[in-house]
């Protein structure tokens, strides 16, 4: 598996170019009538090295939806950002990057609907579906959802419907199918060229927060396997990791 999550929010650099693979959990399978409730970003650079993690739940604004998929409680996103409060930095850990995601069009159209909602147009960034890639170098898998690809790529467990476990290994599956001898490197190396000619716009900080003090985020966590079979997994926990930066 990927490195341990590089504590706080990684730095970008200018110009960065590589893969951001993401994942959100929602209040529905609606982007235009529901909200994310989490996200999660992996950095990868166009070697596919780790560079950095983001991940916090959101305050939806309203009930939570399914707590029996995402189990996240309607006390879990007490006190957690807005959406408008971490578009800043979701902006410049997409910037220049190819989007990455297993059903990657469903993420994209909750983060395309989400910045749609505060005025900033997404530029037409260039996607990549594990799923797809999977259905073409994982022949092995009993099906294409995430823990069945998982599976048949031998990741091991991982905590399944939280957006930092299921970016993790979305991750993972990326390198995976991409190291395959059937993937030829046209099939990702295009979209890292143009995604790296991308003009990504830039928005100032929000002004939510009273104090001035940086805006805080909430992790779920949990460690990772691989676990012996009919064991049972580790609890999934919510921690403060600390604060985005000063608001403006």
């Amino acid at each position: 598996m990927l490195p341990g999550p590089t504590p706080g929010t990684p730095a970008t650099r200018t110009g960065s170019r590589g893969f951001a693979v993401v994942d959100v959990e929602a209040t529905g399978r609606s982007p235009w009538r529901h909200r994310m409730v989490e996200v999660a970003v992996v950095l990868l650079d166009e070697r596919l090295r780790p560079e950095g993690e983001f991940a916090t739940l959101l305050d939806p604004l309203g009930p939570v939806g399914p707590t029996h998929v995402h189990r996240i409680r309607q006390c879990d996103v007490e006190g957690a950002p807005r959406f408008r409060e971490i578009a800043p930095r979701l902006l410049e850990l997409l910037a220049g990057r190819v989007l990455v995601g297993h059903h990657v069009s469903c993420d994209h159209a909750f983060l395309d609907r989400e910045f749609a909602r505060i005025g900033v147009p997404l530029p037409p960034v260039p996607l990549l579906c594990t799923m797809r890639l999977a259905r073409a170098h994982l022949p092995q898998a009993r099906g294409l959802g995430l823990a069945a690809c998982v599976e048949a790529a031998d990741l091991g467990w991982y905590p399944a419907h939280t957006a930092l476990g299921d970016a993790r290994v979305t991750a993972e599956l990326l390198r995976h199918c991409l190291g395959a001898p059937s993937c030829p490197p046209d099939d990702w190396t295009g979209p890292l060229r143009e995604a790296a000619r991308l003009p990504w716009p830039r928005i100032g900080r929000a002004r939510s927060r009273p104090s001035g003090a940086g805006v805080p985020l909430l992790r779920r966590e949990a460690p990772y396997g691989p676990w012996l079979p009919g064991s049972q997994a580790p609890e999934v926990v919510l921690t403060h990791s600390g604060a985005m930066g000063s608001t403006a």
